[in-house]
């Protein structure tokens, strides 16, 4: 789990929160047709951008980066030579007793037991990879969406607000909920966009950079073990992936 995503919305609701509350109760920001309009209208837009699927699996996306499970590189290059040094010792075929919990490192096995040759394997894995980024770009590209239009629908929301006070200037108790309306779709659409939005976009952007770096090097890793690279070779080759201060650990 991620507690620092959880941190940080919660900081930033408690901050907008308790600024609203100095001076006045918190029900007077709460505005039915302002909420309506720019989560209603921000949801109608996701449904034309993309598929029915793609939005609905834009949620799973946020839980995945609030309760995600993150390799650690270290991990994964300690078992990338703990199975070199296997393989030098008893061949390639000696790997098949290796399991790991990881589906892509267990597929590279799968492929170097069965007799896959290196070019094969980088072909079958860096096409794997590629479709990983594709897939995370997808559902990155939706809440870049919402980070976009969260604002637009609350700009719209002002104009509805606007539109309805100056259309009913005769009646003064109508200007109130009118002005009520144009002010809080922005500050909503706001919200939206620069609390949840366009944080979770660049989290979700590192998660994915992390997690393709870390099959880059199962890739590099599996190819090298083939090719019957000393283990002592590979890993300092692999350790490159690793920022300095992390290469001696």
């Amino acid at each position: 789990m991620d507690i620092a995503t959880i941190v940080g919305i919660v900081l930033a609701l408690a901050v907008v929160i308790g600024g609203i509350s100095i001076d006045g109760g918190i029900m007077m920001f709460i505005n039915i047709p302002g909420i309506l309009i720019v989560v209603g209208g921000t949801l109608a837009t996701m449904l034309v951008r993309h598929k029915m699927v793609d939005v609905m699996g834009s949620f799973n996306v946020l839980m995945r980066a609030v309760f995600v499970k993150t390799q650690e590189p270290e991990k994964v290059i300690g078992q990338i030579i703990e199975m070199a040094n296997i393989a030098r010792k008893d061949g390639i075929l000696a790997l098949e007793k290796f399991k790991s919990s990881d589906p892509f490192l267990q597929g590279a096995i799968n492929h170097c037991v069965d007799g896959a040759d290196p070019e094969f394997l980088q072909s079958v894995l860096t096409r794997e990879l590629n479709y990983l980024s594709e897939r995370h770009l997808r559902g990155i590209g939706i809440w870049e969406g919402v980070a976009e239009m969260a604002p637009a629908f609350g700009l719209i929301g002002t104009l509805v607000g606007l539109v309805q006070m100056l259309a009913n200037m005769a009646d003064p108790s109508s200007i109130g909920p009118a002005m009520a309306v144009a002010i809080l779709a922005t500050l909503y659409g706001t919200l939206i966009a620069n609390v949840v939005a366009i944080p979770m976009c660049t989290k979700l952007a590192t998660y994915s950079q992390d997690e393709q770096m870390v099959r880059q090097v199962v890739i590099d890793g599996m190819i090298g073990i083939q090719k019957g690279v000393n283990p002592r070779l590979l890993h300092e080759a692999l350790k490159a992936a690793l920022p300095p201060s992390r290469r001696d650990a």
